[in-house]
């Protein structure tokens, strides 16, 4: 299981669009994901003092796109990107942040 934080207006489009894409995907190359220990410190680094989040579950055996663990070397940690959209049928559950 891996996991994307994302923004309620993001998820509203992603249910319209049939698929979820983030910018960062126009701008990285891929969408940013965590594993459950690194989720914690992602909300702490980029998401303080928001409250219209979402905590996308992912069944990384159910994506379509490509999925690998690349090293952020600010961190000392493999991060999972994924590389492409995400089909919204790899996507289990939607947890209220």
């Amino acid at each position: 299981m891996i996991y994307h934080v994302t923004y309620n207006k993001d998820w509203a489009i992603a249910k319209e669009r049939g698929f979820y894409h983030s910018f960062s995907l126009d701008t990285e190359g891929f969408i940013h994901c965590s594993t459950s220990a690194q989720v914690a410190g992602v909300l702490d680094r980029y998401y303080k003092d928001r409250n219209d989040l979402l905590l996308l579950h992912i069944d990384e055996n159910l994506l379509t796109s490509r999925l690998e663990y690349e090293h952020s070397p600010s961190l000392n940690q493999k991060f999972p990107h994924v590389f492409g959209d995400i089909n919204l049928d790899a996507i289990i559950d939607i947890e209220e942040l």
